[in-house]
């Protein structure tokens, strides 16, 4: 008896830690790392950051979600980190380097203007649903999802080549710790959201 309560006076800290940390990660936060140049030059290849699992979703958010079926060239337990341009209902279009949501130019503060106007393209929601014959063909992005793109437009494989971001693939919002990058890359990451 004295060594079963030896044995449970360790093992129950353990299991109600392991149950601790696994309620965290699954409902609150979670640590990832980027990977890949898509999102800089805010968020560099292989910087970590925490992603909160609670908040909303607004328009310039930077989220990150599972891209396995939503970019069929992604495998399973493929995570992508973008920004939401286009929320449900919204109709968004491309023009010469500006990105109009609901026939409004939105702040694009967070990249030059070089990279706004190299990589973005022209393009309506209905011109790139032709031309990647996705499902949904319309004008704006459907309910329950969202219109995403990385902030590097010449290298970011996003929502212009194969759609949307269904809601429950996202896994949080991201938010970058105040030791790593610069303020600008921080505010540009955790303030942008309106």
């Amino acid at each position: 008896m004295k060594i079963l309560r030896s044995i449970l006076s360790w093992v129950v800290p353990i299991l109600v830690a392991l149950v601790v940390v696994l309620v965290v990660r699954t409902y609150l936060f979670e640590v990832v790392k980027v990977s890949g140049g898509s999102m800089e030059p805010n968020l560099a290849d292989k910087e970590r950051m925490g992603v909160i699992k609670p908040l909303k979703l607004k328009r310039l958010s930077v989220i990150v979600f599972d891209a396995y079926g939503e970019d069929p060239t992604a495998a399973p337990n493929t995570n992508y980190v973008k920004r939401v341009i286009g929320l449900p209902g919204d109709k968004v279009v491309s023009k010469n380097g500006y990105i109009y949501v609901n026939n409004r130019p939105i702040k694009q503060s967070f990249i030059s203007q070089a990279e706004r106007t190299t990589g973005t393209g022209n393009w309506t929601l209905g011109s790139l649903a032709k031309a990647g014959n996705w499902k949904y063909q319309g004008n704006t992005v459907p309910a329950n999802h969202y219109f995403v793109l990385g902030d590097h437009r010449s290298i970011s494989e996003d929502g212009r080549a194969w759609g949307y971001v269904a809601a429950d693939k996202v896994m949080g919002v991201v938010k970058i710790p105040f030791w790593q990058g610069t303020k600008t890359h921080r505010v540009n990451v955790n303030d942008m959201a309106s």
